[in-house]
């Protein structure tokens, strides 16, 4: 991974949409600081997409597509995406999976859950499990004292073993049923409401994250960018992002906003 200060500007330039997980790399601390949350504000204004891509459920991936500095938001891993129109006051919702599939796996999901939860101690449903569509979050770090790497990956051996897809954040171990992961919702995004190919315009996209479950953002993107704590996540990453911040989480990300604003001024025609 190259320092964020040697991508070239004229690449940098280019990036019309930055997709940026939450956990970690917009939140410091596990909050929404004023940094990060400004220069969503200032990248919207110079015209660049931002796309939050995260594990977070669709309660709260519906009041950020409403009330954040967004043009989107893809949540729960690749389950959905949610695009707010404030001109027609209109929310635009795509599933993965159908409402009747939805509600047969959350019933299989909830069993599976209780089993982890009795056979490793220290576990606890994640505090927004409630408003979750599609998976279950099993909190390792959040709410909970944090659980050692050999527990985080006894959950994950429990929940693979019952032919989940499986990713391990920064907070969360979160799991459903089906073959969909951030990359493929953001692939159907992107072409459904920006008329954009992932695959034939990536120069014009960046990604940011934080931890293990953003490898298929970091191993699909060029302008793949983490913030400095992916430090502690380093080793389980295979396909690590191009670049890193100076900083970590959310500052990091505020970080990475400067470098984009200062490319696009720095290229602008006299």
């Amino acid at each position: 991974m190259k320092r964020l200060a040697s991508w070239p500007l004229a690449a940098a330039a280019r990036v019309d949409t930055l997709l940026a997980d939450i956990d970690g790399t917009m939140t410091s601390g596990g909050r929404l600081g004023a940094a990060a949350y400004a220069a969503m504000e200032r990248l919207q204004a110079a015209g660049v997409r931002v796309v939050p891509i995260t594990g977070r459920p669709a309660g709260w991936c519906d009041l950020i597509a409403r009330f954040w500095p967004v043009a989107a938001v893809v949540g729960e891993n690749g389950a959905f995406y949610f695009r707010y129109d404030h001109a027609a006051r209109r929310m635009t919702r795509r599933w993965a999976c159908d409402d009747a599939q939805r509600a047969h796996d959350r019933a299989r999901l909830a069993e599976i859950a209780d089993e982890v939860l009795r056979r490793v101690p220290g576990t606890a449903l994640a505090a927004d499990q409630s408003y979750r569509e599609a998976d279950i979050a099993i909190d390792w770090c959040e709410d909970v004292p944090p659980l050692p790497p050999a527990a985080v990956q006894r959950i994950v051996e429990l929940l693979q073993r019952h032919g989940l897809t499986v990713k391990v954040s920064s907070i969360h171990v979160n799991a459903w049923f089906g073959a969909y992961d951030k990359l493929t919702m953001t692939r159907r995004l992107l072409r459904e409401q920006f008329g954009v190919d992932l695959e034939q315009e990536r120069e014009r996209l960046a990604f940011v994250g934080d931890s293990p479950n953003d490898e298929p953002m970091f191993r699909a993107f060029p302008h793949s960018i983490a913030v400095a704590n992916i430090a502690a996540f380093a080793d389980a990453i295979a396909h690590k992002p191009a670049y890193v911040t100076r900083q970590p989480e959310g500052e990091g990300f505020a970080e990475l906003a400067r470098r984009l604003l200062a490319a696009r001024q720095r290229t602008r025609p006299a």
